[in-house]
């Protein structure tokens, strides 16, 4: 195994609320690295591209809306099976039916002002890190804790 990368976007609505600091702190008491943190204002052009999957759908520009209300802040995590891990902390789409203990569970009661957006493959964690990140922007470091986290044979620094 090797460690991977996923992309995490703190909606509006959790900039709004005051949850940054919650949210990355959930992940990093998970174990999983932060390669990459910042915030940045979503542009039309922009979420044209991350969303061209929702562009026939009747809410795409409500969705475009919503995630150009105000500044989001965008991060890469690093870890063994990182996009599988965030998504599961992250809980369903629909914060109604979110378990309790996940992110959505915990602090959404709607489908569309959700709190996060995370990557759904390591395919699309890699496209969706590069869309929002500059190779300089994301950092290569050991994290001192890496071995009371994983054992040996769970990670592999290439």
């Amino acid at each position: 195994m090797s460690l991977e990368k996923t992309l995490v976007i703190l909606k509006p609505s959790a900039v709004q609320r005051g949850l940054a600091g919650e949210i990355t702190h959930r992940f990093e008491r998970k174990g999983l690295r932060l390669a990459g943190i910042k915030m940045m204002q979503l542009t039309d052009d922009l979420l044209n591209e991350h969303y061209a999957h929702l562009k026939d759908r009747p809410f795409f520009q409500r969705v475009k809306d919503s995630m150009m209300a105000c500044p989001v802040i965008v991060c890469c995590y690093e870890g063994v099976d990182a996009v599988q891990i965030v998504r599961s902390m992250t809980g369903a789409t629909n914060g109604r039916v979110a378990v309790p203990g996940t992110i959505r569970g915990d602090f959404a009661v709607s489908s569309q002002e959700n709190i996060i957006h995370t990557s759904d493959s390591p395919k699309t964690a890699l496209d969706e890190i590069a869309r929002f990140f500059k190779p300089e922007e994301i950092f290569d470091y050991k994290l001192a804790t890496l071995p009371f986290t994983y054992y040996t044979e769970e990670y592999q620094i290439v």
